[in-house]
């Protein structure tokens, strides 16, 4: 079987963040998130990244990551737009905002086809185990008439920002670690109580969530089916979930797996990490992941200079 692919989610503009927050520098030699992503990964085993962009970032995205990329492993962009649709589909009439996760994996999975990938955002700091994990889930799984994928679970409180709320995928698994629910809720974050909350979100009421919560950071890892998936999952988003909010609603990854894992087209194992999650959600949170950085690297575990 081919070898796993690196999928990196990348088209966002960071809205709360206000700017381009992918290619903002983070590091002792101004190396940005990504770097430290694709670094983790080439020590796992990827040799091989594909971006998903907007059309008019590449040249910006070329600059502060490709090139350097290129001395790692191969690099190839796809680009997520409003037009990129399965045969029959057409985005409403006056949507600007993007269609969401699945359809950003849609978007490149003639770059993938026929091999299992490993998708994950682009502004997250993920950590080296996550990447060791799903990789080596990825080299021995396999498909057998049901979609055979995987997921790093994070605890909760390790990824939870001081300067406000984060959207996380609340998981719920089984005795022997596979899947069984994921629910997104869009406003996680620790109380002054120091109890850790979901607040309401339409019909989610408000949850507390105990410490040791394992939850989703759109790290996953598909087997090869996945692709052939995704063709029929935007066709019933389109048809079901989409006219209630034509502007605005989004097929996630994590709707799109649920849907498997209910139909019993899939199961997806959880693979926890202790790692401690880092990212730049809001701008206050960016003097955080570079002091994080710098002491990594003064450990040892990331090299201080940047590839030129």
């Amino acid at each position: 079987m081919a070898k796993p692919i690196l999928v990196i989610m990348a088209a966002g503009m960071g809205s709360r963040y206000g700017g381009l927050k992918q290619i903002d520098p983070v590091g002792p030699d101004g190396q940005i998130i990504l770097d430290y992503t694709l670094y983790d990964a080439f020590r796992a085993g990827f040799r091989r990244a594909v971006f998903i962009i907007r059309p008019e970032l590449e040249e910006a995205f070329e600059n502060a990551i490709g090139r350097r990329a290129r001395k790692l492993m191969q690099i190839d962009y796809a680009y997520q737009t409003l037009d990129r649709l399965p045969a029959g589909l057409t985005a409403p009439e006056g949507r600007e905002k993007p269609l969401g996760t699945a359809h950003a994996v849609w978007c490149a999975k003639d770059l993938f086809a026929g091999a299992p990938v490993a998708v994950v955002n682009a502004d997250d700091f993920y950590g080296a185990d996550a990447f060791q994990k799903v990789y080596a889930y990825l080299e021995s799984a396999r498909d057998d008439g049901v979609g055979r994928y995987c997921m790093v679970g994070y605890r909760v409180e390790n990824t939870l920002t001081e300067n406000g709320t984060v959207s996380r995928g609340v998981c719920t698994i089984d005795a022997n670690s596979m899947l069984t629910d994921i629910v997104e809720r869009t406003a996680i974050k620790r109380d002054a109580d120091g109890v850790i909350r979901c607040a309401p979100d339409g019909d989610l009421p408000e949850t507390a969530l105990p410490e040791g919560t394992l939850i989703s950071l759109n790290l996953w890892g598909f087997t090869p089916s996945f692709a052939e998936e995704l063709d029929a999952g935007l066709c019933r988003f389109f048809a079901e979930r989409l006219p209630a909010n034509p502007m605005k609603g989004e097929y996630y990854l994590p709707f799109a797996v649920d849907e498997l894992l209910r139909a019993g087209k899939a199961t997806a194992k959880v693979l926890s990490t202790v790692a401690r999650w880092y990212g730049v959600t809001y701008r206050e949170d960016k003097p955080i992941v570079e002091e994080a950085i710098r002491r990594m690297t003064a450990e040892g575990l990331y090299p201080e200079k940047a590839e030129n």
